[in-house]
């Protein structure tokens, strides 16, 4: 296989028709460059030069290996720095997944700020709920994965993933605005046992947290529409055709009104879910920045006293 670092000695030869004025350019000396183009002509087969005591004239198979090797190196060159843009992550591709309401609330700053600093790196984003994109993050199709889980459901992740907690979501009720108990700033489960409820699908984690929810204050939830679409639970119950519990991303208080579980207040969680081995220098970019935005998110609920409460230390 011939030497690329042989090869640009061979152009500045070629070049200046002297090994010692192509040791100068490149910085050699004359017998590191003759050295190097013997070991050239055994790699070719076939002599480059006519050498003299004064002079190497190249011959015409130096020539044309010459010509034909520029655009080699060129590609050589570029290779290179492609890779070392990818190595310090000005380059290359960042593939996330997460829910979609991750994904209207959080997602946006993460992917504005790895743009903003990495504007040559290709992004993408997928949606579904985790067990639809687990998959990928084991895989290697995705780098990391924004997942929930319910305190009321909880799961087992794969042990060869990190799970980094980035939120914790408070479970609020949301109650039509002509509620008889719209106006409380706290209500009991137990209170709304007659009512009428929206929910996600029966097979979702927030579908058995309200059922072991309303299990705890003794009583089974009439379930009467379900959507995993949260702008549709929030436009049923804002029509008046049930209550619901919503975790706190998914919360709107357009039309309808949303108020605390009183009691012990039960929690959505959301982690960031990556292979420990990936070494994909745009990933701590986006981890840092998922940390950074749903701190944000957690720092706007503090400061709604009248719906939301840290959780507690």
């Amino acid at each position: 296989m011939l030497n690329p670092i042989h090869l640009r000695t061979l152009q500045e030869c070629v070049r200046t028709g002297s090994f010692a004025e192509a040791g100068r350019a490149l910085g050699y000396t004359a017998s590191a460059v003759s050295q190097q183009m013997v070991l050239l002509e055994r790699s070719v087969g076939g002599a480059l030069f006519e050498r003299s005591a004064r002079s190497a004239r190249s011959t015409a198979l130096a020539r044309r290996l010459a010509e034909r090797s520029r655009d080699v190196l060129g590609a050589l060159d570029s290779l290179e720095r492609e890779v070392r843009a990818m190595v310090v992550g000005d380059e290359g591709s960042l593939r996330l997944a997460s829910f979609a309401t991750a994904n209207a609330r959080v997602l946006p700053d993460v992917l504005g700020a790895v743009v903003d600093r990495c504007p040559h790196a290709e992004v993408q984003l997928d949606e579904g709920d985790p067990d639809e994109v687990i998959g990928g993050v084991l895989d290697g199709r995705v780098d990391a994965a924004v997942v929930f889980e319910y305190d009321l459901d909880p799961r087992q992740w794969p042990l060869e993933l990190c799970a980094e907690e980035l939120l914790a979501e408070p479970l609020l009720l949301a109650l039509p605005e002509t509620h008889r108990l719209a106006s409380a700033e706290q209500v009991r489960l137990g209170d709304l046992a007659a009512d009428r409820w929206i929910c996600t699908r029966h097979d979702t984690s927030g579908a058995r947290s309200l059922v072991r929810l309303a299990a705890a204050s003794d009583f089974i939830p009439e379930i009467v529409f379900r959507s995993n679409d949260y702008a549709v639970i929030r436009d049923l119950v804002a029509r008046g055709l049930g209550t619901a519990v919503l975790p706190g991303l998914a919360v709107s208080e357009e039309h309808v009104r949303v108020t605390r579980l009183a009691g012990r207040q039960p929690y959505r969680r959301v982690k960031a879910l990556y292979r420990k081995q990936n070494t994909n220098p745009l990933l701590p970019i986006a981890l840092d920045q998922l940390a950074k935005s749903c701190a944000a998110v957690a720092e706007g609920w503090r400061g709604d006293s009248a719906h939301y409460e840290p959780e507690a230390p």
